[in-house]
């Protein structure tokens, strides 16, 4: 648990800024490093510790910033440099810490390593820096083995001169090879460009994908069957909308031994800076325990705990998550992270049934996972209680709605609601297209309405997170109590947490009360789909 001297990220609050649709400052529809610096009172008067924001690199955002073509520099359409050192001084002024996105999987195809790539013959050193191969069958005609993209069809795309190069997302997003030298000497010039500016940390976008088995063999029984807790686990993560791939038993493009040696050289490029630099793995690895990997004491500091996201409506199944991941972590040393929301998944209250039912679950899901040891990440807008929009097919922008047809991401990306009755509802001047549409029932949502309500979602956070901040670093560890049900219920020294997940209510423990996710019953008792706080 937390002391004094323990670095700031090991119980913090961190807030996901999707700089697309969090703030516009300038009126084109896309929110902006300015708009963001903006809106940082608005992220201390919350209550989070540290900002993480996603990519505005340049790029040609076939993919939303995560296709970058300049690793070291601001997409004029989010800024300048000297936004970012003003967003940083800012943030830094008002005690708020900023961790940044790296993509280091594969850059944009117009990054000019890759337009290199394009114009020099195979075999070439600029080549190298990628993975070219030939193909099989007569000609060379078929995709070098059966990878499939992460956003649907082949992870091959085959040039004019025949060769083929691989890319597990978009085909605008060419994998590098990163046993190629000059790979992991460029990220680390990217690492120390940011540091060196003042960041405090960084997201690492696929960071189980950077090695993929080096004979690039095929990918095994992709048509077998998986065994039955791999097809629950499966379920799961699809009914939590993400696209990474997971439980598919062989996967010879994730998770290789050779990533965690990148891991041990990077943490000694944070080790140089002062302030407890920090690094999160977004790895997306088939066991608590194999994500557990990336945190070991030389490595990243943080990993993405994925499986309370993937978790259902459950008291079992949160129970069996908090066992899990506490498990997992104890042997090196590490604390958990906790997470329900982000831009690449369906957003909780929808996950659980939608309307009053799910933003009444999803109050109660964040209550309780606040109490847990570790960090949580919040994704922006969760505070508003928002649901996945459903954007209008002529409005879609995710990759992955064009390779699947499938409704993608974008439901749970649209710009956030500030103020006013109709769009674009302060996120940006008055007469802004936002990028993606904003609901016409949104008004009552917006920031300036849930302010002047003391039951509205937002008010909530405010309530729950000054809480944590003063029950923040209880040395108790979470102690289960196993004998119900319906209801999640743990304990950390004075502090009780009951989670009432079941359909009816159910009577409280002895203690008072110090926040709620919704109102109690007037009997005293705790009302389904709803938590509490005791001490």
């Amino acid at each position: 648990m937390s002391t004094p001297t323990d670095p700031w990220w090991k119980e913090a609050v961190f807030y996901q800024v999707y700089i697309r649709s969090f703030a516009d400052s300038d009126g084109d529809g896309l929110g902006d490093l300015p708009g963001l610096t903006s809106r940082l009172p608005y992220l201390r008067d919350l209550g989070v510790d540290a900002v993480w924001i996603t990519p505005f690199y340049p790029s040609p955002q076939h993919d939303a910033g995560y296709d970058v073509s300049d690793y070291v520099d601001v997409d004029p359409r989010f800024g300048s440099l000297a936004d970012a050192d003003t967003l940083l001084a800012t943030a830094h002024d008002l005690g708020l810490k900023v961790v940044v996105d790296l993509v280091p999987n594969h850059t944009s195809s117009e990054h000019a390593w890759f337009q290199a790539a394009l114009a020099a013959p195979p075999g070439s050193p600029e080549r190298a820096r990628y993975l070219f191969r030939t193909g099989k069958g007569r000609g060379g005609a078929t995709p070098p083995n059966n990878w499939q993209s992460v956003f649907g069809g082949p992870a091959w795309t085959r040039l004019t001169d025949g060769e083929w190069y691989l890319h597990l997302f978009d085909t605008t997003q060419p994998d590098l090879d990163w046993r190629n030298p000059e790979v992991p000497a460029m990220f680390e010039d990217v690492l120390r460009f940011w540091l060196d500016r003042g960041v405090d940390g960084f997201r690492v976008d696929v960071a189980h994908g950077l090695f993929k088995v080096k004979t690039l063999r095929d990918q095994r029984d992709l048509d077998k069957p998986p065994p039955a807790d791999e097809q629950r686990a499966k379920q799961q993560h699809e009914a939590a909308g993400s696209l990474v791939p997971q439980h598919l038993g062989d996967e010879p493009m994730w998770d290789q031994p050779e990533v965690h040696d990148v891991y041990r050289s990077w943490h000694r490029i944070l080790a140089e800076y002062d302030g407890d630099r920090m690094g999160v793995a977004e790895a997306w690895t088939q066991t608590p325990e194999s994500m557990a990997r990336y945190v070991r004491p030389d490595e990243l500091q943080q990993a993405f705990n994925f499986t309370w996201l993937q978790a259902p409506w459950s008291a079992s199944a949160f129970a069996e998550v908090i066992t899990s991941s506490l498990a997992a972590v104890a042997p090196v040393g590490a604390v958990p992270t906790w997470v329900l929301s982000n831009h690449d998944v369906i957003r909780h209250p929808t996950r659980y049934g939608g309307g009053q039912v799910g933003v009444a679950r999803g109050r109660a899901a964040t209550l309780a996972m606040l109490a847990l040891p570790g960090s949580s990440y919040l994704y922006q807008g969760e505070e508003l209680g928002l649901e996945e929009v459903d954007v209008p097919p002529e409005f879609r922008q995710d990759p992955a709605w064009f390779r699947t047809g499938k409704p993608g991401r974008d439901g749970c990306r649209v710009p956030l609601p500030w103020r006013g009755s109709r769009a674009p509802y302060g996120f940006g001047p008055a007469g802004t297209t936002p990028w993606l549409p904003q609901p016409d029932d949104w008004a009552p949502l917006t920031v300036a309405a849930q302010k002047k309500d003391p039951g509205s979602t937002l008010e909530f956070y405010r309530t729950a997170l000054r809480a944590r901040r003063r029950l923040v670093g209880l040395a108790e560890p979470v102690e289960l109590v196993t004998d119900r049900v319906t209801v999640l219920e743990f304990r950390r020294g004075p502090l009780t947490v009951v989670c009432n997940c079941g359909p009816r209510p159910v009577r409280l423990p002895a203690g008072e009360v110090v926040v709620a996710s919704g109102p109690l019953d007037d009997r005293g008792l705790l009302p389904p789909d709803t938590a509490v706080w005791l001490t």
